[in-house]
């Protein structure tokens, strides 16, 4: 309006400056048609940068719809997603600096395991507990696993006591049936404690063996892995210092297919094997 205002007064001075001798009249109609010519085309330029927001805002709903829906369609929960994206929001309109930094963290961590799934891999530093945990806690019918080495310590740490009481609830609630084969590299590696650790697992109600490399014709070098109901893999691959390094999840067929068949071979050997004597430490 104040533009058209201003359009409309320099019409009429300029219209007065050339037309001195005609009469008022003109000087009006013309600073009026101008004015409301300015009018109109501002009003245009308004409703077209409005339209525009207007459009980008269905644009963003619709896309918000088309997301939501194949949620819907898709086996993961919509329930949970709307609870993830309900949280994070409270989170920005609630949440301090640190709370928000922390918050947009976790989600880049998720966002990046959701996309690694979708592409058949994922993977972290170091060891990840929790995902070991978790999937045991979603495994149906099999829990095919080796352990090396690599891994002796963390039976006798936290995460394992909670990892074996998972594997427990499987198995008395899901009827899951779980083997694990203990691998070493010599008949001199297996120790009373290995043989004990052994046991125990059979007490929880898992199918455990002992596996001597050297007595093995290939003799094949194995790292720690776990089958979950055949469809998914964990494992760890160990640093110069024996420790694991990094912990991938794969869930690609032909990989998948791939270590069924070296368990399968790995278990059916340990079977054929003779009872390994356990190694005494003698006395100091």
């Amino acid at each position: 309006m104040a533009v058209a205002g201003l359009a409309g007064a320099a019409t009429f001075v300029l219209s007065g400056l050339l037309n001195q001798e005609d009469d008022n009249l003109w000087e009006w109609t013309m600073s009026i048609v101008l004015g409301c010519a300015v009018l109109i085309v501002q009003y245009l330029v308004d409703f077209g940068e409005r339209f525009e927001k207007v459009d980008r805002r269905f644009a963003e709903i619709i896309a918000a719809t088309e997301l939501f829906s194949q949620v819907d369609g898709s086996v993961l929960r919509s329930d949970e997603v709307t609870r993830l994206v309900l949280g994070y929001t409270k989170v920005g309109e609630k949440g301090g600096d640190i709370v928000q930094a922390f918050a947009e963290k976790e989600l880049g961590r998720l966002a990046k395991t959701m996309e690694g799934l979708g592409s058949g891999s994922a993977d972290c530093p170091g060891e990840n507990h929790e995902w070991l945990i978790d999937i045991t806690d979603c495994v149906k019918m099999t829990l095919d696993a080796t352990s090396t080495s690599v891994d002796r310590e963390f039976w006798t740490s936290g995460p394992a006591e909670r990892y074996l009481a998972a594997q427990e609830k499987a198995i008395r609630r899901r009827g899951v049936e779980i083997r694990r084969l203990f691998v070493v590299a010599d008949p001199q590696e297996v120790t009373p404690e290995l043989r004990a650790l052994c046991e125990s697992h059979r007490r929880r109600g898992i199918e455990a063996r002992i596996a001597v490399r050297s007595l093995m014709e290939s003799n094949p070098t194995v790292n720690d892995f776990i089958i979950f109901d055949g469809e998914l893999c964990y494992e760890t691959k160990p640093d110069l210092q024996a420790n694991p390094d990094g912990t991938w999840l794969r869930a690609e067929p032909e990989h998948v297919e791939d270590r069924v068949s070296q368990f399968t071979e790995l278990w059916a050997e340990s079977g054929r094997q003779p009872e390994p004597v356990p190694t005494v430490t003698p006395a100091q």
